[in-house]
């Protein structure tokens, strides 16, 4: 679903928001581009990150029926563009964490009991994993999650024991102390390689960015208040059977490349294929990126839009344009002050949004918000990653700060969620998208988090002690 939140001006990092259902985890050859620097202390300066809507990164991360978002949703959005100006203690602004791995190279490695983190401090933060889990299961019943696996060591089968496992060590751990040696005891740990190290190897350091599921006033019908449109997927989208990745646009005279941002809104080429009419431009430009949403008709109705596709582009970042050209301060990197800026310079948006040729397509869901796997995702228990090189589904564990308010505060997380997503500028082994929930709350929250952690996944053990109850 989902490009995260402070992401949505600066650059991709997670359309969440989304690519979208298992279609969503196609695309064309990557961008590299180089996200803004993480925090690893709250910094002075705090920016917000729409899940890269224009910091570096893009989300929604979504599939076929992604989130509403979940392209979710992670906004994917003004994260990056609020790093690069942020000031920060490390790691050093040589760091890419959108550097793509080599070809084949996945982003993890077994690491030796001697490097688990303490998995007690996860213990008074359970409420709501089951479910989380139960969803994670749900898409790998389905015939088509067996072409995720294997991952290195891991099976289809693993997958699913590893699931079942901690959804029964969750219930029946009754103190920290307990949680953290049933994990040591009975699963193997996976440590994500981070970003490149530019002195040599991986910095095992990840950015953590935030997405969300927005609600705005919508239309059923366009009117001279309601004037800017989210589309259907088009018939003449033309996409690979096996991959979903996108071929282009079917012509009279063969495939072609499909239709720009540009050329969607301002030729209106996709005239007759609206879903919805919205009352700003700007929040339209946010749905795109984060890949989903929750719309509030005018008879009062609640309308939830999911992703359906995308036109094949790589999201751009209109943010660092707007930091260069002066237009905008990098304490100025929110959604709620860049919506400012917009709604008086109207006139502006053609310039910078207009940057990302990246443009998605919508259709109604129900149940959501949606991940990329087409499973519902939860409020800081789904994170969006890379699929081409994290596992599916599978559980993690993270080490990161997160905001508390729109001050700056941070507080410690540790604890576990699920790999339920993706997102147009989750794209390297050094991105992570955490999806923080629906509505103005969640957006404020997505807005600051941009910070630097650690990503650790869990596998139970290939074999487990015969007799012994796992779990216990």
């Amino acid at each position: 679903m989902r490009q995260p939140g402070a992401a949505i001006l600066a650059g991709p990092p997670g359309s969440h928001i989304a690519a979208q259902a298992e279609a969503r985890t196609t695309r064309l050859p990557r961008r590299r581009v180089t996200p803004p620097v993480p925090r690893s202390t709250p910094p002075t300066v705090v920016a917000g990150h729409a899940r890269g809507i224009m910091a570096g990164a893009s989300r929604r991360k979504i599939v076929p029926k992604s989130m509403l978002r979940p392209i979710a949703l992670c906004l994917l959005c003004l994260a990056a563009l609020a790093a690069g100006a942020c000031k920060h203690n490390a790691p050093p602004p040589s760091v890419d964490f959108n550097q793509p791995l080599p070809p084949g190279m996945m982003a993890l490695r077994k690491i030796p009991p001697s490097e688990y983190p303490d998995f007690s401090a996860a213990f008074g933060n359970l409420a709501g994993l089951e479910t989380a889990i139960d969803h994670s299961l749900a898409y790998l019943a389905k015939p088509s999650s067996r072409q995720r696996y294997p991952y290195l060591d891991i099976t289809h089968d693993r997958a699913v024991a590893t699931l079942r496992a901690l959804k029964q060590v969750a219930r029946d751990c009754r103190t920290p102390a307990d949680l953290d040696a049933v994990i040591r005891k009975d699963f193997e740990v996976y440590k994500s390689l981070g970003a490149p190290d530019p002195a040599g190897g991986y910095t095992d350091r990840v950015l953590f960015t935030g997405y969300f599921t927005p609600i705005y006033e919508a239309s059923l019908t366009p009117d001279a208040q309601f004037r800017y449109p989210l589309h259907r997927r088009p018939s003449d989208l033309v996409t690979d059977p096996a991959t979903g990745q996108v071929i282009g646009r079917q012509t009279p005279a063969g495939v072609v490349p499909y239709y720009t941002r540009a050329q969607i809104e301002g030729q209106n080429v996709l005239a007759g294929q609206e879903l919805v009419w919205l009352k700003n431009r700007f929040e339209a430009y946010v749905i795109t990126v984060q890949g989903s949403a929750r719309l509030r008709l005018r008879d009062g109705r609640i309308l939830e839009v999911g992703y359906a596709g995308n036109n094949g582009y790589e999201y751009t970042s209109p943010g660092r344009q707007m930091l260069a050209d002066g237009v905008i301060r990098p304490e100025e990197l929110n959604i709620k002050r860049l919506k400012a800026y917009f709604d008086a310079n109207p006139q502006a948006m053609d310039k910078y949004l207009w940057l990302n040729q990246r443009y998605v397509f919508f259709t109604e869901t129900a149940g959501g918000p949606f991940g990329s796997l087409n499973v519902p995702v939860t409020p800081f228990r789904t994170i969006a990653t890379d699929k081409a090189v994290y596992p599916a589904a599978m559980p993690a564990f993270l080490d990161v700060p997160v905001p508390v308010n729109e001050t700056g505060q941070t507080r410690p997380f540790r604890g576990f969620m699920l790999d339920q997503d993706t997102g147009g500028a989750i794209r390297a082994a050094g991105r992570c998208d955490i999806y923080m929930g629906v509505g103005p709350e969640a957006e404020r929250i997505a807005g600051h988090q941009l910070y630097e952690g650690r990503l650790y996944y869990l596998a139970v053990k290939p074999q487990p002690q015969a007799g012994a109850p796992l779990g216990r």
